[in-house]
Order: C-alpha cells, then sequence, then structure tokens
C-alpha cells in the first residue's frame, strides 16, 4: 500500500480527525519517507475532497448536516441513475458480477470480525466493489467519472460503523433489489432501490451527527 492510500486509510477511519492540521513536516516524519511521496499523496487527497489547504499545510475536511444532506441526495441521484441505465444495457457477465459482489458483501457482514474498524474496512470495500458493478454495467463512463467524485468515503464508512448488524443485513437486501430490478430490466425499481440505499445511509450519518451534537 504506497503512502496516499495509507493516508487515505488514515482519513476514512478517523485517524485524522476533520479539523485536523497536516504539514508535510509532520507527516514525513510520521509515515518515514520523503516529501515528494508525501506532497503527491495531499495532492490526491485534496482533488478526493477529503482535505482543504491552508496558507501552510492542510486541514481535514468537515462536514455539517447541510454538507452531507447535499453530497447524499448528488450521490443518490447519480447512482440511481446509474442503476436505472443498468436495468436497460446489463449484460450476463454484469448481473453475474453484481450477484457475486453480492455474496462476497454477504459473507464479510456475516463474518464479524473481532476489531470492528478492521471488519468495517472490509465491509466498506465489498460495498465499494458491489456499487462498481451496477455503475459499470450503466455503460455510462461520464456518470461513472461523476459518481466518482461524489462519493465521501469517511462518510460511507461512519455509515457502515455505526449500523448495527441487522442495519447491514439490509443493506444485503437492498443490493438484492438492485439486483433483481436491473435483472428484470425494470429501470424505475432499480433507480427507487438505489435511492432508498443510498439515503438509509445518509440517514444513519445524520442520526450520529445529532446525537453528538447533544
Amino acid at each position: 500500500m504506497n503512502v496516499y492510500e495509507r493516508m487515505k486509510q488514515a482519513l476514512i477511519t478517523g485517524k485524522y480527525k476533520p479539523g485536523d492540521r497536516l504539514t508535510e513536516e509532520a507527516l514525513t516524519e510520521e509515515w518515514k519517507v520523503s516529501r515528494t511521496p508525501i506532497r503527491s499523496a495531499l495532492k490526491q487527497l485534496e482533488f478526493d475532497g477529503l482535505i482543504t489547504p491552508l496558507k501552510r499545510g492542510y486541514i481535514v475536511r468537515s462536514f455539517s448536516q447541510n454538507d452531507i444532506r447535499q453530497i447524499y441526495d448528488v450521490r443518490s441521484l447519480l447512482e440511481g441513475y446509474a442503476a436505472s441505465l443498468s436495468a436497460i444495457h446489463r449484460t450476463e457477465q454484469d448481473l453475474s458480477d453484481m450477484h457475486k459482489a453480492n455474496e462476497d458483501f454477504k459473507t464479510i457482514i456475516m463474518s464479524r470480525g473481532t476489531n470492528k474498524t478492521e471488519h468495517i474496512q472490509d465491509v466498506l470495500k465489498k460495498n465499494h466493489k458491489f456499487h462498481d458493478t451496477v455503475i459499470r454495467a450503466s455503460k455510462d463512463p461520464h456518470t461513472e467519472d461523476l459518481i466518482r467524485k461524489v462519493v465521501v468515503l469517511p462518510l460511507v464508512f461512519h455509515s457502515f460503523y455505526w449500523f448495527e448488524q441487522r442495519g447491514l443485513e439490509q443493506s444485503f437486501e437492498l443490493h438484492e433489489v438492485i439486483i433483481r430490478a436491473i435483472e428484470d430490466q425494470d429501470s424505475a425499481r432499480a433507480r427507487s432501490a438505489m435511492h432508498e440505499h443510498i439515503y438509509q445511509g445518509r440517514d444513519r450519518v445524520l442520526e450520529q451527527l445529532k446525537r453528538s451534537d447533544l
């Protein structure tokens, strides 16, 4: 795993928290590498929307309730659209990939690892894989590029982190609904199911954010 990936994981899992300041000097010392890969990683993380530049260094991005609603609204629109296109353009291979990805997702959520953070990181990867199969089946690279820009992984990570086991199982079940709709070439149902799935994660993040403010 390169420096960028390691730093991204640190942001996703909350090692670097919203409002934390990051500098090349401190990161060079922490990660025991030269400034060149640190500088490159910081630029990529800025592009990802995870950090914001300061006059000197960067600050880890924070999200207000309004930010979260807007991010998830845009994500829901884009992924819902992608799911509706997938119902039209999907191939048998696409369907096979979706079924396989969701079975892998089910396996990981039922494993209930002893380290919660590591377990949720694995859940996040499998969930991301499932969504990738749906998006690729849309055969629309422009929408795919836009989706990549609005999926803020720390928010997705925490939506899963705060799910109880039943919530994770509901995600698997909604994946199944999405697959069936795509399989049946029911664009409207595929779009609707994807909307519900995205908003399920949004509501969990907002609920926990409100609790933390109490």
